[in-house]
C-alpha cells in the first residue's frame, strides 16, 4: 500500500502590513520530506510506502498572496494526478489558520480541490494545530480523519501526527465507509486564553481522553480557531470520528456532548498565568526579589505572526528610571539597523535608532550602545528553520542590553539563545515576543508575566473590528 504525504503550515496575521510571497515559505520534496515528515516513522513500521507531495511551511505571517498560494497549491493537485492510480490513501499535516488574498482559507481550498480530484472514496488524514478554524465541508467532506493537538504549548504535535497515521494505516487495512461529525461554536478565544494545563482545557481535554476510551469512537478533538484574521469560518470547531460505518450515528451523539461540555465551560477561559496591562507587568517584574524573570510581549508575538518590531516596552524600562535590574531584550527586530551594527567591531561604541518607525508601537529609539557580540537569529518553520543575523548590544549607562535581529525570531528555546551567544540565565529581567510562555523559559523562571501590549497580536481581541465573525459570537457577544 501507499500513502501520499504533505504538509501546508502557516497561520496568517491579517494585522500585520506585510503579505506573505512564495519567498517566504520553506521548502521540502522527495527524500528530505520523507525523512523528516512528522508521522513518517509509523507508515516505515507498518510497511506503508509513503510518496512524497510536498512540505511548506512560512510559520506565523502575514496573509498569503494569491499567486504564491495558487502556486502552493498547484504542487499538492500535481502530486495528487500523478500518483492517483497508485495512491490507497492521503496524510496531511496542516495548521488550518491560512488567510489566502481574495480566496479564504488556504487549508480548506487545498483539501477541498484534492477531494475533488479524488473522488469521496480515497481516505483523506489530518493532523492539525487546535488554532485553525474549521468549517464542514473541510471537516465532514474532504477529510476522512482529522484531528488537532491536544496542548498548547504544542507538545503533543508529534504525537499526534502518529496517532493520525496509525488511524489511518488501521484504516487502510481494514476499510470502513466513515466520516467525521463537526459541530460549531460560537466561540472566539485566543491561544493565550486556551493554555492546556489551564482550566477549562484541562478539563476538555480529559473529557476528550475518556469519550475516546469508548470503542466506537476513533478520536475526539476541540479546536480553539484562530482569531489573527476576520473570516466567516472563525470559531471554536468540534469534530468526531466513528470508528465503523455502524458508529456514525452513536458519533452524532458524542460531538453533541462534546460540544455542550466545551459551550458549558465558555466563561471559564481566562489568559493563562499571570496577565496584566503594561505598567503593571513592568512593576511587578521590577519588585521580585528573585530571577530570572519573564515578561512576554504579548502584542508584538512573532509565533503568532507579528513582525516583532515593536520597541514599545524598549522605551518603558528606559523611562523607568535608574534600573538595579539587569533586562535583556530578545529580541527587536530591525534588519537596517542589525545590518549597520555588524559591520561594527565588538566593544565598538556607536548611536543607533532602534525601530523601524511603522507605527507609534515601533518608532525608533535613540540611543548610544556598545557592540557587545554577533550570532544568528533562528526561527523554526514547520520542519525547517529560518536563520538570519544578530547582534546583541549594551545601552550605555543602563544595565539594559538588546538582540538586534535582521529577521523576526520569537525567542523561546535555549538553542535560539545559544546561537544568538546569550545566556537569559545571566539576567534579572528578559523581555521575549511571545504571547503564553514557552516551556523551556517557564522551567527555569522564577516569575513571568504576559503584559498586555497592544499590537498586531493584541490579547484583547473583543476591541478588534470584526465585520465577517459569526454573530453573536462570545466573547464580543454576551451570548
Amino acid at each position: 500500500m501507499k500513502v501520499l504525504v504533505g504538509a501546508f503550515e502557516t497561520e496568517s496575521n491579517a494585522y500585520i502590513p506585510v503579505m506573505n510571497h512564495i519567498s517566504d515559505f520553506r521548502w521540502t520534496f522527495g527524500d528530505a520530506l520523507l525523512e523528516d515528515i512528522q508521522g513518517g516513522n509509523v507508515f516505515r513500521e507498518e510497511g506503508i510506502e509513503m510518496i512524497p507531495a510536498v512540505a511548506v511551511s512560512s510559520g506565523p505571517s502575514g496573509v498569503i498572496e494569491r499567486d504564491a498560494f495558487d502556486y502552493i497549491e498547484g504542487q499538492f493537485l500535481k502530486a495528487v494526478r500523478k500518483h492517483m492510480y497508485e495512491m490507497d490513501g492521503i496524510f496531511l499535516i496542516f495548521h488550518g489558520g491560512s488567510e489566502v488574498e481574495g480566496l479564504g482559507s488556504g487549508d480548506h481550498h487545498i483539501a477541498c480541490e484534492i477531494r475533488k480530484l479524488t473522488g469521496p472514496c480515497v481516505p483523506v488524514a489530518i493532523a492539525c494545530d487546535p488554532h485553525g478554524n474549521l468549517c464542514r465541508e473541510y471537516a465532514e467532506e474532504s477529510a476522512t480523519i482529522i484531528r488537532s493537538y491536544r496542548h498548547s504549548p504544542h507538545t503533543d504535535a508529534d504525537e499526534t501526527c502518529e496517532r493520525v497515521a496509525r488511524m489511518l494505516c488501521k484504516l487502510l487495512k481494514k476499510r470502513r465507509n466513515i466520516h467525521p461529525v463537526y459541530r460549531r461554536l460560537p466561540m472566539l478565544f485566543e491561544g493565550e486564553q486556551s493554555v492546556s494545563e489551564d482550566e477549562p482545557v484541562a478539563s476538555i481535554n480529559r473529557f476528550m481522553d475518556d469519550l475516546e476510551k469508548d470503542p466506537r469512537i476513533m478520536s475526539c478533538s476541540w479546536h480553539v480557531g484562530y482569531t489573527r484574521h476576520d473570516t466567516p469560518v472563525a470559531g471554536c470547531g468540534i469534530v468526531v470520528i466513528p470508528e465503523t460505518e455502524k458508529d456514525q450515528d452513536y458519533a452524532e451523539t458524542i460531538a453533541d456532548r462534546l460540544a455542550d461540555f466545551v459551550w458549558e465551560r465558555r466563561r471559564e477561559f481566562h489568559f493563562t498565568g499571570l496577565a496584566l496591562e503594561p505598567d503593571a507587568a513592568l512593576d511587578a517584574a521590577l519588585k521580585q526579589n528573585r530571577g530570572p524573570c519573564v515578561i512576554t510581549d504579548s502584542g508584538d508575538n512573532i509565533n503568532s505572526g507579528t513582525c516583532g518590531w515593536n520597541t514599545y516596552i524598549l522605551r518603558q524600562v528606559l523611562s523607568a528610571g535608574k534600573l538595579k535590574k539587569t533586562v535583556l531584550f530578545a529580541s527587536i527586530c530591525d534588519p537596517h539597523t542589525c545590518r549597520f551594527l555588524y559591520e561594527k567591531r565588538v566593544g565598538e561604541h556607536v548611536t543607533i535608532s532602534l525601530g523601524v518607525g511603522y507605527d507609534d508601537l515601533s518608532q525608533p529609539v535613540k540611543m548610544d550602545v556598545i557592540v557587545k557580540g554577533k550570532g544568528k537569529s533562528m526561527r523554526p518553520v514547520g520542519i525547517s528553520e529560518i536563520t538570519g543575523r544578530s547582534v546583541t548590544v549594551s545601552v550605555l549607562d543602563t544595565p539594559v542590553d538588546i538582540i538586534v535581529t535582521e529577521d523576526r525570531a520569537g525567542f523561546y528555546m535555549q538553542e535560539q539563545f545559544r546561537r544568538a551567544g546569550v545566556n537569559w540565565m545571566d539576567y534579572d529581567i528578559t523581555v521575549v515576543k511571545l504571547g503564553y510562555i514557552f516551556p523551556e523559559l517557564k522551567e527555569k523562571a522564577a516569575f513571568y508575566v504576559m503584559s498586555l501590549t497592544q499590537g498586531a497580536t493584541w490579547q484583547e481581541i473583543w476591541k478588534l473590528p470584526y465585520k465577517r465573525i459569526l454573530r453573536p459570537m462570545f466573547p464580543i457577544d454576551d451570548i
